[in-house]
């Protein structure tokens, strides 16, 4: 079994017609892929929805934070 400990790998996504930058570990990155092929949608799709979900929070995480939570989640 390879060990999973890898550190963040930074890639750009798009939300709201915007470029941003997201560094997360590769586990995360193969998480967020497997998700968004299941719901038939991109990535970026995926993360516009944790993106609005955050900002909705009284005090809002970070995007990549958030993102890990929101696939650890039920």
């Amino acid at each position: 079994m390879a060990i999973p400990f890898h550190p963040p790998v930074k890639r750009s996504v798009e939300i709201a017609g915007h470029k941003t930058s997201i560094s997360l570990e590769p586990v995360f990155w193969d998480m967020l892929k497997a998700r968004a092929a299941r719901e038939g949608v991109p990535i970026n799709a995926l993360v516009a929805r944790v993106d609005a979900a955050r900002l909705e929070a009284d005090t809002p995480p970070g995007l990549a934070s958030a993102i890990r939570v929101w696939l650890v989640s039920p």
